[in-house]
């Protein structure tokens, strides 16, 4: 049986090839997949929550592929690795780890020099990085936990409620967190951050 997906607004479709990657093989719905990505993600939550980071660990490729892998680990062979196609977002394949590299020295720019606030600095790195696309799937998810952490273990601040509501699914939260990230597209950060916080 293979893997029939539908996407709703602001998610990006897998490849074939990226669906032969599902390691429970029983799953055939979007729904399902949620529940397993899910439960692997909080996982990841609660191993994020229980540990302390040095700021200048954080921010490598290695802890952005780490991270990706204790979110998906359970769930996809290719999580942690930078995906190989192009999709309807993101830079060039080819240009991910240039650009992942800029953010990671940008921001700890950002930081050295209290360039923006502790929510805008989080913040600014989690747009950027989805912009980048790191990964074939999980790159809303991976940056919304970045933020999270980049708040919590490196500025020492409560993390961010993103609206408080499950953002993968369809519905006004989701709406009202894809307006902001356009917002955030065309310049305007404030109501990605205001969102974040609602």
């Amino acid at each position: 049986m293979g893997l029939d997906l539908e996407y709703i607004d602001g998610q990006t479709p897998l490849d074939e090839d990226e669906k032969e990657g599902l390691l429970i093989p029983t799953v055939a719905t979007r729904g399902e997949l949620d529940e397993f990505e899910q439960q692997n993600i909080e996982q990841a939550v609660l191993w994020s929550l229980k540990r302390s980071f040095k700021t200048e660990a954080v921010f490598t490729e290695k802890f952005i592929k780490a991270l990706h892998i204790r979110m998906y680990g359970d769930v996809w062979t290719w999580a942690g690795d930078f995906r190989k196609s192009n999709k309807n977002i993101g830079v060039d394949k080819w240009q991910i780890g240039i650009e992942l590299k800029y953010l990671l020295d940008d921001v700890v720019y950002w930081i050295s020099n209290n360039t923006y606030p502790p929510d805008e600095t989080a913040i600014r790195f989690k747009h950027r990085i989805v912009k980048i696309h790191c990964f074939p799937n999980g790159n809303g998810r991976h940056s919304r936990l970045m933020a999270d952490i980049i708040i919590e273990k490196v500025f020492r601040q409560p993390i961010f409620s993103w609206g408080a509501a499950n953002l993968v699914r369809h519905g006004d939260t989701r709406t009202a967190y894809l307006t902001a990230i356009k917002a955030a597209d065309a310049g305007n950060i404030q109501p990605l951050i205001n969102f974040a916080r609602a």
